[in-house]
């Protein structure tokens, strides 16, 4: 394949990580040596960062929440004299947690539903692609994680008997056309396990796409490297859905990871989630979206939080989201703007929101004032003229299966 003629360009002055003098660049850039010495306790994090009266309190009753677990890079993220540090709020627990508020569910998703888990790593809920499990282990855990009732249980490693019964539902299934990895996330997993999972799908006649959801060009940036390209390069067509949150985690070392990525000619994504204290402000959102889109990656989703144990405090309200899509409508490219979205609670599916211009509306017509204030009408034409297009049986065939 011809080289690449584009160069990569610091366009936003961007920062590398803030690595210690006492570790070395080879044990930094090193994946394993990250995540062997992961900060998991309030002893190691008490030595790392001064801790709030909340935060210890919450760290005191670590075996009752979800686990807590933070790169070195991650923590490296963190301004540590700044107790409502984005970051920080994301990856380190509050007393907060200890309380179910308004909204606490242990399957958001309703992912354990038997309808939907059609085997022990495999969530079947739309027609026409599945969710893989591919393991419970993250890098860091996130605490608003929807996943908290799999994510983190000790169950990294997938038995082969697990792996068969999802290989072969999915061949059984030929309405499948997509495999999204999750987890947990699946680039935790070594490249030899990775490249079985992926080979064993790419086997598979009507898999046509593979997806990989992943946080870790996020908080382990260094994963990324050469040889992990060439296994996912190898596969394709394979999209990477990154889940970047807040300006700050896009390093000048993520985003040189994110440009070779995407010169390998992996299509990036990434799934944003407004959290309250940390993004929840249109400058914020801009900014995170405007990096990404730049370094070729496409802001997928704005996900509104859901409401899994302990994250009540890091929701934002539905008309606190919509109101800061509002405020980017229009002014923002629409390249950049990802989709806002929520998953229904209890496994209802996704739905979208978009700023409502519609002002008033007849049976055939309807008038609007737009996000500049320009109104205007459009008028339907008539219902008489309606006619349905010729369709290829093929084409027909293909929609059959989805319904």
């Amino acid at each position: 394949m011809a080289q690449s003629v584009l160069m990569f360009e610091n366009k936003f002055s961007l920062k590398s990580s803030n690595r210690p003098q006492d570790i070395s660049i080879e044990n930094w850039e090193s994946w394993s040596w990250q995540n062997k010495n992961a900060l998991k306790t309030v002893e190691q994090l008490s030595a790392a960062l001064p801790l709030t009266a909340s935060e210890l309190l919450a760290l005191s009753h670590s075996p009752a929440l979800f686990k807590t677990r933070l790169t070195p890079y991650s923590l490296s993220l963190i301004n540590l004299e700044e107790v409502h540090d984005p970051v920080r709020r994301m990856l380190i627990p509050q007393a907060n947690e200890l309380s179910s508020g308004a909204q606490s569910l242990f399957d958001p998703l309703g992912e354990r539903k038997p309808q939907n888990r059609v085997t022990s790593r495999l969530i079947h809920r739309y027609t026409d692609r599945v969710l893989f499990l591919a393991t419970d282990f993250c890098s860091v855990y996130c605490r608003y994680c929807t996943r908290k009732n799999f994510t983190a249980q000790d169950q990294n490693t997938i038995s082969p008997k697990d792996i068969a019964e999802a290989l072969e539902y999915i061949r059984e299934h030929t309405e499948i056309r997509e495999v999204i990895f999750s987890g947990g996330d699946p680039l935790s997993l070594s490249n030899s396990k990775l490249e079985f999972l992926l080979s064993e799908v790419r086997s598979i006649p009507h898999i046509e796409i593979i997806r990989m959801g992943s946080r870790v060009p996020v908080v382990a940036p260094m994963r990324m490297d050469v040889e992990l390209l060439k296994i996912l390069k190898k596969y394709q067509p394979l999209y990477l859905m990154t889940h970047f949150n807040h300006p700050n985690e896009f390093t000048l070392d993520a985003a040189e990871k994110l440009f070779q990525i995407t010169d390998s000619g992996i299509p990036v994504m990434n799934q944003m989630v407004l959290l309250n204290g940390v993004n929840n402000h249109p400058a914020l959102v801009q900014a995170l979206n405007r990096r990404l889109l730049y370094y070729r990656v496409k802001p997928y989703y704005m996900f509104q939080c859901d409401p899994s144990e302990g994250t009540d405090h890091l929701r934002t309200s539905i008309e606190e989201s919509i109101s800061i899509q509002r405020q980017l409508w229009g002014r923002f490219s629409g390249l950049a703007m990802g989709s806002l979205s929520m998953d229904i609670p209890d496994g209802g599916g996704k739905m979208t929101y978009a700023p409502n211009f519609e002002v008033s509306k007849t049976p055939n017509s309807r008038h609007y004032k737009g996000w500049d204030n320009v109104e205007s009408e459009y008028i339907n034409p008539n219902p008489k003229q309606s006619m349905q297009p010729l369709v290829d049986q093929n084409y027909s065939e293909e929609y059959k299966k989805l319904l």
